[in-house]
């Protein structure tokens, strides 16, 4: 369960006497500020009617899929309709895959263009700027896939739209591509107190609503897409939709008008080509300065060998508060599904984890039929409860003795909502020479920048369960992925044509019906070829591509914000380690350079008038809802909307409380 913070979010104990009920919180006043964790906190109303406690309106979302790269355009329109200026912050996700370059703030008719800044001279900016009583705006990336937005000076009256613009490639799987809008935050579990915490991770302890509360805001999106094959199908999975078909080749999807709030659940979006092909090849595109490419490659078939190597399979479960009820759900009828499909030849284990672990063997058992039915009956007992700490879970996993004969596999089953993030990514990375690592996500807003992090960290690969339908189909899939990789030993080679700086540097062997993709630069002229080689199901596997056939074109310009994004996931993101000087050096110089948002660069836009001069202007931090199906337990579990408890009172009515009891004892004879 979620610790620290106000005192009503500590467990309550509840003293019960015939006729009367008393409410005492744990944390008393010994209790010091350094006590209190990063953990969020539900949402109560300050009573002051002269606040908008609620200033984000509405957030519009339109999307253009132009073969491969899709643009992103978010709008947030933020309005003040309190009597007061306000100071707004909001959290908020996007893909983990982003490469966000642009932002710009509309106050009336007065449009300013953010700056690229380094992240503390941006936050100087904004702070100064907010002190003088000027409009501002600042956002600031708080993971790969949560960012913050803050808006200063928000007077009585105004509306103030930001709007900010993100690439992202889509890399079809089995001839299927998938867009993605996250929508909400889910909380993040965090034992790490305030004090001492780095500013990058003060967002964790933003206020939540209570599970199914308004969240006071709007949200809208419209996905326009265009390939160069005709459109087989086009479906979303997570929201109810209106397809209007323009071409063979070109269609428009929205919200349908009967779809209620759509803003607590990753917006999935899936279509087709006509006959499940893939857009692969070659695009150019020639800068001023420097001039870009990117290859895909699709894949060769999968074929299943006669003969599977002996597996040993380990479950690590997670069985926190924030999965109970659905995700938990979800994630007994995956591992039934998966446990119970197990050869008697392979071995298992299960670890459930929580705020400490629970094994199901010293060591793992043959994947007999008592086994599994043991394995089976223990996973179902699993209510949800306490804390989420992964990271041990997962060493007690590694730990476990293995036998050389048998390839371990490794499979977490959670719903991510941690904020350490890369202490997992270090762990798994360095036990990746005995394991390799499986990932699967439960839930309808998932924190993907773990679960796509843990399965790229132990070269595996990341499954998502928004429904519990999806959890039979994704077990066959994964079955699939195990038998056998799609290509092994992939090569890269180069004949005329003059590459640098491209990424990624090694390609894992492929387990997905995915293709191969590589970013990178080159120089002088676009000629010569490049050339795939590896060994797929069928033998030895070569593919090339000639450049000169090729033509750069100007409408390829997202590529260097693609390169860069992919550049700045390998030192920052998933970069397996403590960043170095050097690290922070490049991930910011590359956001300056590409007028890229990292971890080390933020956007701010400032408008010139000082609108409020008197610096009366108050803080909100808009509450965030849950995401879909995710419950109270998420965030302690304690209901909403309770008066924070004055410790005199509190103290008063224990003593009154211990006084009627003892009376009615004397009154016994019982004294």
């Amino acid at each position: 369960m979620y610790g620290g913070g106000t005192m009503i979010q500590k467990i309550l104990l509840l003293i019960l006497i015939p006729g009367t009920v008393f409410i005492l919180a744990t944390q008393g006043a010994s209790e010091t500020p350094a006590d209190n964790t990063l953990s969020p906190y539900f949402y109560i109303e300050n009573g002051d009617p002269s606040i908008d406690n609620f200033p984000l309106k509405n957030t519009d979302v339109a999307v253009t899929i132009n073969g491969v790269i899709a643009d992103v355009v978010v709008t947030q329109q933020y309005e003040n309709n309190g009597t007061r200026p306000i100071n707004a912050r909001y959290i908020f996700p996007a893909s983990t895959r982003a490469a966000v370059h642009g932002m710009q703030m509309r106050i009336g008719d007065n449009l300013i263009r953010a700056q690229i800044k380094e992240r503390e001279k941006a936050q100087q900016v904004f702070d100064k700027a907010k002190k003088k009583g000027q409009s501002a705006s600042l956002l600031k990336q708080q993971r790969p896939n949560v960012f913050s937005m803050s808006v200063a000076n928000i007077m009585p009256g105004d509306r103030v739209d930001i709007e900010l613009r993100y690439t992202e490639i889509l890399v079809p799987e089995s001839g299927t591509y998938q867009f993605v809008y996250p929508t909400v935050v889910g909380p993040r579990y965090s034992s790490d107190p305030i004090a001492g915490a780095p500013e990058s991770d003060m967002w964790v302890k933003n206020p939540y609503l209570e599970q199914g509360s308004d969240p006071g805001t709007g949200f809208t999106i419209s996905v326009h897409i265009s390939t160069g094959l005709p459109l087989q199908e086009a479906v979303c999975t997570s929201h109810k939709t209106d397809l209007i078909w323009k071409e063979q080749s070109v269609a428009d999807i929205r919200l349908s008008d009967s779809e209620p709030f759509g803003g607590d659940r990753d917006f999935i979006l899936n279509y087709r080509l006509a006959g499940k092909e893939i857009e692969s090849g070659l695009m150019l595109y020639e800068g001023e300065d420097e001039n870009f490419f990117l290859l895909m490659v699709q894949p060769p078939e999968r074929i299943a060998p006669e003969d599977i190597p002996p597996r040993e399979y380990i479950f690590v479960v997670d069985v926190s508060g924030s999965m109970n009820g659905f995700p938990l759900n979800t994630a007994k009828k995956l591992l039934k599904d998966l446990i119970g499909n197990l050869r008697p030849a392979e071995k298992f284990n299960v670890i459930l984890f929580a705020g400490s672990s629970k094994l199901l063997s010293p060591e793992s058992l043959p994947a007999t039929k008592e086994n599994i039915a043991s394995a089976i009956s223990l996973i179902e007992h699993q209510r949800g409860g306490g804390g989420t700490e992964l990271r041990a879970g997962l060493e007690r996993g590694f730990g476990l003795p293995g036998d050389e004969s048998f390839s371990r596999t490794v499979l977490i089953i959670t719903d991510g909502y941690i904020s350490a993030e890369k202490k997992v990514f270090d762990l798994i990375r360095n036990n990746m020479n005995t394991t390799n690592v499986f990932s699967f996500g439960i839930g309808s807003g998932v924190n993907r920048y773990l679960i796509e992090g843990m399965a790229r960290a132990g070269q595996g690969e990341p499954f998502v369960v928004t429904s519990p339908g999806d959890a039979r189909s994704l077990g066959e899939r994964f079955r699939q992925y195990v038998s056998s990789p799609v290509l092994t030993g992939i090569t890269v080679g180069y004949d005329g044509f003059q590459p640098y700086d491209v990424e990624p540097v090694h390609i894992a062997d492929l387990f997905a019906e995915r293709p191969v993709v590589l970013f990178g630069k080159w120089r002088g002229k676009p000629e010569g070829a490049i050339t795939i080689g590896g060994s797929g199901g069928q033998g030895q596997y070569v593919k090339t591509f000639s450049v000169s056939e090729t033509r750069p074109q100007p409408g390829n310009s997202a590529l260097r914000y693609l390169w860069a994004r992919t550049r700045v996931a390998v030192l920052s993101d998933f970069g397996f380690g403590k960043q170095d000087a050097e690290a922070i050096r490049e991930v910011t110089s590359l956001g300056l350079t590409y007028n890229l948002l990292t971890a080390h660069t933020s956007f701010v836009a400032v408008e010139e008038e000082v609108r409020n001069p008197a610096g009366d202007s108050r803080d909100v931090d808009q509450p965030l809802p849950l995401p879909n199906n995710v419950s109270n337990l998420a965030v302690g579990g304690i209901a909403a909307k309770v008066p924070e408890p004055d410790l005199n009172i509190l103290i008063a009515a224990l003593a009154l409380a211990s006084l009627v009891v003892w009376a009615r004892r004397k009154k016994k004879g019982m004294a």
